[in-house]
């Protein structure tokens, strides 16, 4: 039996809050350790309460959910922006500071605990809203990819692994890391969440 996975809910809205949790709590593989109203209260239960996945709201009295992500900077626990569908503009901010997932807050019960168990297990999510919202401005110019390689960055962009792409491809997992990091240097992304915002933003996979 895994340990559950701790979680934290951070929002400035005590109903969201509760509702958040009373459908949490029915899932065997959650702990909710923390609640926090703002942001410096999610920065002080990170560090006391160690969660393993932080739902996190953006908009917020004082320190926001996009300055809680820029002081973590990337280290700690993976964050689940879970916010409303008018911050879609929000959304590359956020994955650039760090989040691994966004989703708006209209989501399946269901779809968001899929959500939860994703981002937790290293992978980067953003729903189909979210994405919508990244591309509606539509793609800039971008460096011609090959077609292995547009392959490959359309499966890390659905949050697969480099073993999940290879058995997908029918290659090595070495061929796998050798086109991804031609395609982290080629597109000029740091790793592969940036990757993944990069597929979104020129419409990849």
């Amino acid at each position: 039996m895994h340990e559950p996975i701790r979680l934290l809910i951070v929002d400035d809205h005590p109903v969201v809050r509760q509702g958040l949790r009373a459908y949490l709590e029915l899932e065997a593989d959650f702990d909710i350790v923390a609640e926090a109203g703002d942001g410096e209260e999610a920065l002080a239960a990170i560090g006391e309460d160690e969660p393993d996945v932080v739902l996190l709201d953006l908009k917020m009295p004082g320190t926001d959910g996009q300055a809680v992500l820029e002081r973590l900077g990337g280290d700690g626990p993976r964050v689940l922006v879970l916010t409303s569908a008018t911050d879609s503009e929000r959304v590359p901010a956020a994955i650039e500071a760090g989040a691994a997932g966004f989703v708006y807050k209209d989501i399946d019960p269901d779809a968001l605990a899929a959500a939860i168990r994703t981002v937790h297990a290293g992978q980067t999510l953003l729903s189909p809203a979210a994405m919508r919202g990244l591309m509606s401005g539509g793609p800039a110019a971008a460096p011609e990819l090959t077609p292995r390689e547009s392959q490959v960055l359309g499966l890390i962009a659905k949050g697969q692994t480099n073993r999940q792409i290879a058995r997908a491809l029918g290659v090595s997992e070495k061929t796998v890391k050798t086109h991804v990091t031609n395609l982290l240097r080629r597109i000029g992304a740091a790793d592969r969440t940036q990757a993944a915002l990069w597929a979104v933003r020129h419409g990849v996979g």
